[in-house]
């Protein structure tokens, strides 16, 4: 077993990829840094909830008023780079209040997809966003 890291820059320098990186050591993370800025007293789920929401829609600014195609087209460098950076901003907040709440990101993750993969059954669904889509014809 290998020795916990004692330091947030030891904590982030050991953070890899997603093929090697745990959900658990993501959270560890995001845990230290609130707790040496002794920000755990504005974590309230009801705060941490809105600043997810802020942080989501400064992610979707960088979609707005552009079409689908060029929303999957390559981007500028800089502009791929601050969206990511949106995108980190929405996971850190995700696992804060995972983090206040005492949620298991991982058990959330699969039960949802329980319930998704009964709700949108991949054989009617195939294709179609919703109900109120019709059918593909064959």
């Amino acid at each position: 077993m290998t020795d916990q890291p004692s330091s947030l820059r030891q904590r982030i320098d050991a953070i890899s990829d997603d093929p090697s990186t745990p959900v658990g050591q993501l959270r560890d993370m995001v845990s230290h840094f609130v707790a040496e800025r002794d920000w755990r007293q504005f974590h309230a789920p009801k705060n941490i909830s809105m600043a997810l929401a802020i942080e989501a829609a400064e992610l979707m600014e960088h979609f707005q008023w552009i079409t689908v195609e060029a929303s999957r087209a390559e981007m500028e460098p800089d502009k791929r780079a601050a969206i990511g950076e949106e995108i980190a901003d929405v996971m850190c907040y995700a696992m804060a209040l995972c983090n206040e709440m005492n949620f298991d990101i991982a058990t959330l993750m699969r039960e949802k997809m329980k319930k998704n993969v009964l709700k949108y059954p991949a054989d009617e669904f195939r294709g179609r966003y919703g109900k109120e889509d019709p059918p593909k014809e064959a």
